[in-house]
């Protein structure tokens, strides 16, 4: 078994900072909330699976063995943590016009490419909600069993009075529950915070996904989706589970009380949570313009890995204010390292200065502190006392464990776009100006499958290698 170095980490439960310790030496099993795919995920959401893939790094360079999982909730999330209001999916699609099938598949596919646009490394395993439904309707079953449910007209509830410790992980205030402070109470619902575990089709009705239980036709709610199949795939207890801090409150809450009413375990034995990414000091919302996609910031001219290295400025638990002129001064930063890494000649034999990848390392150590590892990454690009070979070996040893797009640096300098490439980006210019906006696109997959990526911006269109 290889040796692990010393990683420490703040935990949510315990609300302190220790040293992680496997449940099984030099392993690390993590699993992170997915997205639910019935629209786009903003840049606010990706920022937390930037925090995962820098989490699955650091430990997989102080020599983990790590399995990750991710969730794709393709059903069951409501629009209330009341267990009201309708099945975001169902919503997604009738605006869509089209099945709540092809909307997740469809949105999926866009999230999976913004991660990988983003450096961020595929789980072991992505896992849909719709493909577990066995495996929630059992663990239902089983919480029934242990007397922790009751039925209402619209479904089976998880009864929270039953379990003493309820909301140990948000430090929840049932009194202040009861008295309807947190969320609205459903009709039915015993105590305001008890949450659904199977919803039961509305009668005289079809939903576009549903299916056969020992309590009727329907489908699972939100929670019991994260439970079932993290346990499937990592075991119970497992190491870390991670989200968004707004996943504190709610739903991780009864992930961790179902779990222990079926099992009489911890579902997760660390639980790590990412803070919010805001616009213009506004929390991203639809209605009020302040939505901001990845491909939003293509469109404007940027690398995706200038968005991935502005999120470097802030430590993955402190709110991150996204304004366009920060993210425009990230970028310019992001291109002199480029061009300061390009400049570095390549030499066999050099090897990364130990000193600074131990002082990256420490800072990526002591809870993922990707600002003071930048600072260490600024520091070898510039350290004249150190060869230039080392200095580029250095840097690029740090790129491994915190991405910044220094692979193929050179080749995206040197290299030119081909006469064909030239010859598309100039027809997809005239469909531009001619506002024919669908020969653009297609022009744009055109180039984007010979290996360019198209950077618009006020001064004209260009096109990189990617």
């Amino acid at each position: 078994m290889a040796e692990t170095a010393a990683v420490r980490l703040f935990n949510t439960l315990t609300r302190e900072k220790a040293t992680f310790d496997p449940l099984a030496a030099g392993q690390a099993r993590i699993y992170s909330c997915g997205p639910t795919v019935y629209d786009h995920q903003h840049i606010g959401n990706l920022r937390t699976y930037l925090f995962v893939d820098l989490l699955r790094r650091v430990l997989e360079d102080a020599g983990y063995a790590v399995k990750s999982v991710i969730n794709i909730t393709d059903v069951g999330h409501l629009t209330s943590d009341a267990d009201t209001g309708e099945d975001k999916m169902e919503v997604g699609a009738r605006r869509a016009g089209k099945s709540a099938w092809e909307i997740a598949a469809h949105y999926t596919s866009i999230f999976q490419d913004d991660l990988r646009k983003l450096q961020v490394k595929d789980p072991d395993v992505w896992c849909k909600a719709t493909e577990h439904i066995p495996e929630m309707i059992a663990l239902i079953q089983d919480i029934e069993e242990k007397g922790f449910t009751y039925p209402t007209e619209d479904g089976i509830y998880f009864d929270t009075s039953m379990l003493p410790d309820y909301g140990e992980l948000a430090r929840l205030d049932l009194a202040g529950q009861q008295a309807g402070a947190r969320v609205d109470v459903a009709e039915g619902k015993k105590n305001p915070q008890d949450f659904a575990l199977w919803k039961l089709s509305p009668a005289g009705s079809r939903r576009q996904m549903e299916w056969d239980s020992p309590w009727g036709r329907g489908f699972p709610g939100w929670h019991i989706e994260c439970s079932a199949m993290s346990v499937k795939y990592l075991g119970l207890p497992f190491d870390i589970h991670t989200g968004e801090i707004d996943h504190i409150p709610v739903h991780h809450t009864n992930e961790i009380a179902q779990t222990k009413a079926a099992s009489g375990e911890m579902l997760a034995r660390w639980w790590l949570h990412g803070a919010f990414l805001d616009f213009k000091g506004e929390k991203m919302s639809k209605s009020k313009g302040t939505f901001t996609v990845l491909d939003d910031i293509v469109d404007d001219g940027y690398d995706p890995m200038a968005f991935r290295y502005m999120t470097y400025q802030a430590h993955y638990r402190t709110k991150l204010d996204f304004r366009p002129e920060v993210l425009a001064a990230q970028a310019a930063g992001l291109k002199r390292l480029h061009e300061t890494f390009a400049a570095l000649p390549a030499e066999d034999g050099a090897a990364p200065h130990g000193g600074t990848m131990e002082r990256f390392r420490s800072a990526l150590r002591d809870d993922l502190n990707a600002p003071q590892a930048l600072a260490a990454v600024w520091e070898a690009s510039r350290d004249e006392k150190l060869s230039a070979a080392v200095r580029r070996a250095t840097l690029l040893a740090m790129n491994a464990v915190l991405p910044m797009g220094l692979e193929g640096v050179e080749a995206r300098v040197e290299e030119g776009p081909t006469a064909e490439v030239l010859a598309l980006l100039e027809q997809r210019n005239a469909a531009r100006r001619a506002r024919d906006f669908g020969a653009a696109d297609r022009l744009r997959d055109e180039i984007t499958a010979l290996g360019y990526e198209i950077r618009d911006s006020a001064q004209g269109s260009t096109v990189v290698r990617r």
